[in-house]
Parts: C-alpha cells; structure tokens; sequence
C-alpha cells in the first residue's frame, strides 16, 4: 500500500506543476508576442515483480509482471507557432512574419533576443534611439544600437520587409544605410526564458545566425504590427480541467489507499 501512496504523490505533484504552467499560459494571453508553454512527464522506475522467461519447450511466462512507480515532469516545452497579427498604425511597433527574433542589448556585453516588436523612440545626445519599452537597445544587423538624427520626426521613419530602415525627406526616401538586426537559431526550444519577454541563448539553442546570412526561409519585419500571444484561451481551460479531475484522482487515490491500510491494519486486532 504504500507504493500507491508514493505513486499518487508523485502524480499530485507533477499536475500541480502543470496546473502552474498553464496559469502562466493564462495570464500572459494578453502579452505580445508571448509564446505558450506546455508541461512535459515521463514515468519513473518500474519494479518487476516477475520477469517473463521461456524454457526449453518455449512454455512459460511471456510477458513481464511490472508495477509503476509514479511520474515526474521533465521539461517545459515552448509552442514558437505565430501569433497572430495586430494592426496598431504605430511607426515603431514591429511584427515578425517567421522564425526570427530581434536583438537586444541588456547589458554592457550582454544581448537577448526577443519577438516582442513593440519599440519606442529614446531622444537622447541629438540622435533618436529605437529601444525596448524597458529602455533597452534595439540591435541592428552589425550588432550596433539603431539610431536616426534627431530632427527626423517618428511619423517619416519607414521599415521595409527586409528590416532595411529609411526616413522620409522633402517627400523623397531616404535609407539611412542601416538594418534592424533578425536572427535565428537552429533549436529556438533551447532558449532560455529570462521575463520581459526576453530570451537568452544556451547550449541547447546554438548561437544566433543572421537573416542577411541565410539565403532561404527568411522572416519579414512588418511595420505598424504587434504579434499576439499564441494562447488559445478555450484550449488552457479544457488542459486546465483535465489537470484538475487528475489532480483529484491522485488524491482520491491516497485516500482509498489509506483506507484499505486502515483496514489491514484493523485485522490484526
């Protein structure tokens, strides 16, 4: 009785965590460009009772007689699918159509990546600096902040599919000589999580590949977008009562375990 006891435990523990993980999917349904999470499990050791085994006659016992151990959760994987698209007319709002993801400079030497393409305009030191909400620099392809002259009002500045930027003057277009940096990685499942919708590369990742580098399957950059998050509301609450009524049958099964020990215990007596 008590491996069930256990084993109930670890299923306890394990939708709880998936209970988290879909509560953050759902409160992030409203986060740009967020990207849903779903909870992975493996089962645990298996104890065999009885080996299947054949003798010379080849009668015998053909199949194992193996009793579970429980389950443990094994990784959060991240959904990249797009999401979908929102027209906000806002010069800096960006939105990528693809795989890729922005650059951005969080540190003195330290860039993350992100899809969240809703930037401002920072005016500072006669220069008009495209940056982050949070304030921080938004890369362009040589790994460089982007910056534009001062006198350049935000409603003349023009970000072509290619992530190319240019600036209207005198009703003629001008390009500036500068790109907003699109990279790609070759596992984005292996990026790591680091909030503010941003993203830092790992072992598992691989490092960022440029878009200007590759010749096929390159993302466009869609000025005056906003990318949704890719949560499908009625899909978490269905994930989410699934994970309830397991959760309850864990516990159920706890119960009734440590009912049936009560009993066993009372023949003794």
């Amino acid at each position: 009785m008590m491996r069930s006891l256990w084993t109930a435990a670890s299923g306890m523990g394990a939708q709880q965590l998936n209970v988290d993980t879909i509560s953050n999917n759902i409160s992030n349904v409203d986060t740009n460009s967020y990207k849903k999470e779903r909870l992975e499990f493996k089962s645990l050791l298996y104890q065999t009772m009885e080996r299947a085994s054949l003798d010379e006659s080849n009668t015998g016992k053909p199949v194992n007689l193996q009793v579970g151990l429980g389950v443990r959760p094994i990784a959060t994987s991240r959904m990249f699918s797009q999401g979908n698209l929102e027209r906000t007319e806002i010069k800096t709002d960006l939105a990528i159509q693809g795989e890729g993801f922005f650059m951005v400079k969080t540190g003195e030497d330290e860039i993350s990546y992100t899809r969240d393409g809703s930037f401002k305009i920072s005016l500072g030191d006669g220069e008009n600096n495209l940056v982050t909400s949070e304030g921080y620099y938004v890369l362009n392809s040589d790994g460089e902040p982007i910056s534009l002259p001062e006198s350049i009002p935000v409603k003349d500045i023009i970000i072509s599919e290619n992530g190319a930027v240019k600036y209207m003057q005198n009703g003629e277009e001008q390009d500036t000589g500068t790109s907003i940096g699109v990279v790609q990685f070759a596992n984005p499942q292996g990026l790591e999580a680091i909030g503010g919708n941003l993203y830092a590369t790992t072992a598992a990742s691989g490092e960022p590949i440029l878009e200007t580098d590759l010749e096929s399957n390159k993302s466009k950059v869609l000025q005056g977008f906003t990318e949704l998050s890719n949560v499908n509301i009625a899909e978490e609450m269905v994930n989410l009562i699934v994970a309830q009524r397991a959760y309850e049958l864990n516990s159920k099964a706890i119960t009734t375990s440590d009912d049936m020990l009560q009993l066993a215990n009372n023949l003794k007596k």
